[in-house]
């Protein structure tokens, strides 16, 4: 991916995760307990899950553009903004498809999104990119549990091997987001610890809610 701005490397940013091959380390298929949602209900969840989620990180990087637009990392938080409103693009037709009801919370992720994103690129392009490394993280383990859930039930016919090789193309976007982030200047930012261990769990937050509301 593209580069831009001044590139500072640091040796602790999260380890990145190869490419998942369809059925990689899952040799028997999913059982189910009781209570777990069926396989229709828990693709509902994704996709839901998923266009929120997707929405909010547009709504994060336009937040940043509205402050570091003319900024020297101004086009590389363009580039990811432009990947993310792709990914977007692509939820806005599953959810009409699969007639899955789209959280009741968008309109408060689309303040708190642009607010989160903005309110971070005022404290400087470093807390910009450190909000971009831990919200991208978060969403690193977030699809790749949905990638490994796809895998356990993925029958001889390969059902859903569309919708599971579309969240892993995702996710290794923002595994590359979140390996930027880090490689210029997030670890920089300042309280870096404190924000960006607020804004990791804010997004698990967000994520549990916007599966079930």
């Amino acid at each position: 991916m593209s580069k831009a701005g001044k590139t500072k490397k640091t040796g602790t940013a999260p380890k990145r995760r190869g490419r998942a091959e369809p059925g990689q380390g899952n040799n028997k298929t999913r059982t189910r307990l009781p209570g777990d949602p069926g396989k229709r209900e828990m693709i509902e969840r994704m996709i839901r899950v998923d266009h929120a989620g997707e929405y909010g990180a547009v709504r994060i990087y336009e937040g940043q553009l509205s402050v570091l637009k003319g900024s020297e990392n101004g086009p590389l938080i363009e580039h990811m903004a432009d990947q993310e409103r792709r990914h977007l693009e692509a939820f806005n037709t599953l959810v009409p498809e699969r007639r899955v009801r789209p959280t009741a919370l968008l309109r408060a992720w689309r303040l708190a999104g642009f607010a989160w994103g903005a309110g971070t690129a005022m404290l400087g392009e470093e807390a910009a990119m450190a909000c971009t490394g831990a919200v991208e993280e978060v969403i690193d383990e977030h699809y790749a549990g949905q990638v490994a859930a796809l895998d356990a039930d993925m029958g001889p016919d390969g059902e859903e091997l569309e919708l599971r090789d579309t969240l892993e193309e995702f996710r290794l976007d923002e595994v590359d987001h979140m390996q930027t982030g880090f490689e210029h200047g997030a670890e920089d930012a300042p309280g870096y610890e404190v924000l960006t261990g607020l804004i990791k769990s804010g997004s698990r937050l967000a994520i549990w809610l916007s599966t079930r509301i």
